[in-house]
């Protein structure tokens, strides 16, 4: 049995924060320690003072896309963006498939089911990036 000092650290950004505390509640239910952040500006002062095993980050988002704080993180701390779970609304957007057409990070369509996430989200944290 994990103890909190184990738990899986996960960040959450998304602008939707009705979306995002839903998630954190379901996430830290599965024995997960959450984090959220509104947008991506808001995720890099996270990311500043917290080390987190992964995040699942929105695409569009104001202040700083999903995409754009990816990039931020690339240099921050490049072996987290092998632990990216990307959700969105706008997989159809041509700014955004061709942006997650270079990543190798999973994309999940809004409406995401828990189950699916926690798979992904697992998934994700075994491979390690």
């Amino acid at each position: 049995m994990e103890t909190n000092s184990q738990k899986r650290q996960v960040l959450i950004v998304d602008d939707n924060l009705e979306l995002a505390d839903t998630f954190q509640q379901l996430l830290e239910a599965n024995g997960y320690e959450v984090v959220v952040a509104a947008n991506g500006e808001l995720a890099l002062k996270q990311l500043l003072h917290r080390t987190v095993d992964a995040v699942v980050c929105d695409l569009k988002m104001p202040q700083l896309e999903g995409d754009m704080f990816f990039t931020a993180v690339e240099r921050l701390a490049p072996a987290l963006t092998g632990r990216f779970v990307f959700i969105t609304g706008m997989a159809d957007d041509p700014h955004f498939q061709k942006f997650v057409a270079t990543v190798k990070a999973p994309v999940l369509r809004k409406p995401v089911p828990i189950e699916k996430l926690l798979k992904v989200l697992d998934d994700v944290l075994k491979s390690g990036g």
